[in-house]
């Protein structure tokens, strides 16, 4: 999605909304140079307003996650693997808020690799502020 910002038009808003700690926030901004505001939602208000549930174990923890922290082990032995300090079964989305505050396009996801196309998204932008 950075590499299409600048195809969203200079007055559409990308807001990331996440529910971690801000010493978290604070390191993860720094590593993804991310170019837009960031806030937090500790309680995860926003995360049930939107209908964004948990998901289930077996898609969150399944074979593709699991085979990615043996390859992880394997490239680097233990070190650097942690276990996740926050909800890994929280479920995320991406939205687009029309400039009336109304909802004209949502993704709910399915799972922690469930994201929808950029070019989709990019198509639900342009059809609201058209």
């Amino acid at each position: 999605m950075r590499d299409h910002l600048d195809d969203l038009g200079p007055e559409t808003v990308v807001v990331m909304v996440t529910f971690t700690e801000p010493d978290r926030l604070l390191d993860y901004r720094r590593r993804h140079d991310l170019p837009f505001p960031v806030l937090i939602d500790r309680q995860r208000t926003t995360y049930r307003a939107y209908g964004l549930g948990r998901g289930r174990v077996m898609r969150v923890w399944g074979r593709r996650a699991i085979g990615r922290y043996i390859e992880l082990v394997r490239a680097n032995g233990l070190r650097g693997v942690r276990a996740p300090r926050e909800d890994s079964l929280q479920l995320g989305g991406d939205f687009v808020v029309a400039p009336d505050g109304t909802l004209a396009w949502g993704f709910w996801s399915e799972g922690p690799d469930d994201r929808p196309d950029v070019s989709e998204l990019i198509g639900a932008v342009a059809a609201c502020t058209g």
